[in-house]
This record gives C-alpha cells, sequence and structure tokens, in this order.
C-alpha cells in the first residue's frame, strides 16, 4: 500500500482551499454546557469494562491529529462498523450556504484504524478535552461509547465515536459521486472537505491502512478538482 502513489495531492487541497469566516452557531443551536460534558465524561468512564486501560479507536481525523496524550498505539479492526462520510456540516468544513460533510463510524462492514492508549490516571480531564473537541451541540452527531475493537494482542474495549442516526445531521448512505461532489467544493473556517479527505487517506496509509473506499473517493476528488482548476472558487 504504501508504494500506491495517491490521486489527491497538496495542490488539489490547495485549489478546494478558501478563507471562511466562521459563522459560529446555527442560531437555534444547542450548545452543551460544562455540566453536560461532565455527566458525558462520568457516564462513559462509569460503563468501561472494568480494570482496563483505556484505549480510544481512531479512524479519521483523530488519527493524525490524537487530540489527547497517549503512551503507546496499535493497528486494531472494529467489526460492525464502517467509515462513512455520513452527517452534514453546515460549520467547520463547510457553510450554512455549501454544507460540508463529514466522517462517522456508521453500523455495518469493518473498519481498520489506530488505537491510541490514554493515560488511565487523569481520564476525566482528557475525556472532557477529548468531547468538547468532538461535540458541541445538541443532539450530538458522533456520539462517544465503548465498542469491541481486534488489535494486534488481542480484543479488547475501545472508546470510539459512532453516528447518531437520530441525528437531524445525519445522512445516511450517499454515493461516493455524491460525496466527492460535496467534498470537492465545500469549505469551512476549518478548511475543505478535500483537506479533511488528503489528511485522513494520506495518514491510514502511513500507517500502512488501505480503505477501498476512501482510495476510490480521492480519486474521484481529485478528478473533480482537476476539472474545475484554479483556485477553491465553487
Amino acid at each position: 500500500m504504501t508504494s500506491r502513489s495517491m490521486s489527491l495531492t497538496p495542490e488539489h487541497v490547495s485549489r478546494a482551499h478558501r478563507v471562511v469566516e466562521d459563522a459560529g452557531p446555527e442560531a437555534n443551536a444547542i450548545l452543551h454546557s460544562d455540566a453536560d460534558y461532565d455527566v458525558i465524561v462520568r457516564d462513559i468512564l462509569a460503563s468501561r469494562p472494568k480494570n482496563q486501560e483505556i484505549w480510544l479507536f481512531a479512524y479519521g481525523s483523530l488519527i493524525w491529529k490524537p487530540e489527547v496524550e497517549h503512551s503507546a498505539s496499535q493497528v486494531g479492526v472494529a467489526r460492525g462498523w464502517h467509515r462513512s462520510f455520513c452527517f452534514k456540516a453546515p460549520r467547520f468544513r463547510g457553510t450554512r450556504e455549501q454544507p460540508g460533510l463529514m466522517m462517522a463510524l456508521d453500523r455495518g462492514g469493518q473498519c481498520r484504524g489506530v488505537l491510541y492508549k490514554l493515560d488511565n490516571e487523569k481520564p476525566e480531564a482528557l475525556l472532557a478535552k477529548l468531547f468538547r473537541r468532538e461535540f458541541t451541540v445538541k443532539p450530538i452527531n458522533s456520539m462517544p461509547r465503548w465498542i469491541t475493537v481486534d488489535g494486534e494482542r488481542g480484543r479488547l474495549s475501545a472508546l470510539a465515536f459512532v453516528m447518531n442516526r437520530q441525528s437531524p445531521a445525519y445522512v445516511g448512505k450517499l454515493s461516493p459521486d455524491e460525496v466527492a461532489d460535496v467534498l470537492a467544493s465545500a469549505c469551512g473556517h476549518w478548511g475543505s472537505g478535500a483537506e479533511y479527505l488528503y489528511n485522513t487517506v494520506f495518514h491510514l496509509r502511513e500507517k500502512g491502512i488501505y480503505d477501498s473506499n476512501l482510495w476510490r473517493l480521492q480519486q474521484l476528488v481529485a478528478k473533480r478538482l482537476d476539472l474545475k482548476g484554479g483556485t477553491g472558487d465553487p
């Protein structure tokens, strides 16, 4: 896998990029409070398997930007889950006028990702920081929960962020062409969908992880940006 060249390049990413001002949350958005985060952290820690180290399963941006300190890592396979660009993003990597798409773990299939071992001595602070990054509004799109992952040294329970299918942002299964159309065009104050895809595939590739769906998707996005040419104009 590491010898294969990506079609999507930093040059493509630069074409998709444009400077976007953060419009902030939508007027009717209900944000999580500090008390809300405290409850979620407490419930997650209370439900974890007894006497087990805390592992975080990363499948997307957490691979290349883990956000929290970790002492070890290994490749793992989550069975019954797959990567999917399945919820719309009117902020961060999209706008209200041109929403982007973000990736989550959705049900079905399997997903090969990276397991990070977190510090077991101060889990509350680590999870509080992580949860504030992963979700801000109610209802949660990517819900934290424990899932079973086959690691390099056996099966374990790991914390992962999985899609809340009851969220109004959930768009279900889209065709590769539909996803590519959005990722090649949408951009928010955090960057473009093309950049998000590039970073994910690039760092998966560095770990020796090959996701055939994402590989095909980066080819489709590259083709669209080649046809568009120029800079990040819609």
